[in-house]
């Protein structure tokens, strides 16, 4: 039997629902796609992007605590990290939205 997903450091036992849902079912799973696909697929199944999620999964993949990232080497995960987000897990929104969504403006719908 193969180790959950909640098996790997910083994720806990809700991320196998969720990783689940982006058929990512097993440790071995996630190991095998790496952190960037796996995010991507976690997107692309309806999550929504939470840097982080993303830095403590990056993390706990290398065995290390989820707050071992700063610095240059978090700056270079946020750029990572936006591009996985800026490839579109809203399709279906305008560049504008997306643009203000990336500077964290929250969409107001109108009524």
């Amino acid at each position: 039997m193969s180790d959950p997903v909640s098996s790997i450091r910083n994720l806990g036992p809700a991320s196998d629902a969720v990783y689940a849902r982006a058929g990512i079912d097993t440790a071995d799973q996630l190991r095998t796609l790496g952190p960037d696909a796996a995010y991507r697929q976690l997107l692309q199944s309806g999550s929504k992007p939470h840097f982080v999620a993303y830095y403590a999964m990056v993390m706990g993949l290398q065995g290390r605590p989820w707050n071992d990232c700063q610095g240059d080497e978090k700056s270079a995960l946020r750029a990572r990290f936006d591009a996985i987000k800026a490839g579109g897990h809203d399709k279906g929104r305008s560049e504008l939205e997306a643009a203000l969504d990336m500077i964290g403006v929250v969409k107001r719908e109108c009524r």
